[in-house]
């Protein structure tokens, strides 16, 4: 059973950062898709970013686009957002998901961690 475990997320003044991490229990995570997803409530949930496997390839939301990067460590099993300039309206709970490909609709992911609460303050 592959599991995802996220990590990094807190309450973080308008403007500062945060790190989020996922780290994948199943061996082979080198081979899948990464993706970051976040969900208000109420809301649906919405692609942040994703990385492919070898990690040279990255698709963004245009809202984040500039503020947010996504990177791996496949001798890890880890994938990180590094989030900078937040904004009250990136409070969400964030989670990570991996999948066979890069994409940014969420049945392309196969797998979910079970997400990390972000807040930014005004």
């Amino acid at each position: 059973q592959v599991q995802l475990v996220e990590s990094g997320g807190g309450l973080v003044q308008a403007g500062g950062s945060l790190r989020l991490s996922c780290v994948v229990s199943e061996r082979t995570f080198f081979t899948a898709t990464m993706g970051w997803f976040r969900q208000v409530v109420g809301k649906e949930r919405e692609f942040v970013a994703a990385i492919n496997r070898s990690g040279g390839s990255t698709l963004y939301a245009d809202s984040v686009k500039g503020r947010f990067t996504i990177s791996r460590d496949n001798a890890k099993n880890a994938v990180y957002l590094q989030m900078n300039s937040l904004t009250p309206e990136d409070t969400a709970v964030y989670y990570c998901a991996a999948g066979p490909r890069p994409a940014t609709y969420i049945r392309a992911y196969d797998y979910w961690g079970q997400g990390t609460q972000v807040t930014v303050s005004s």
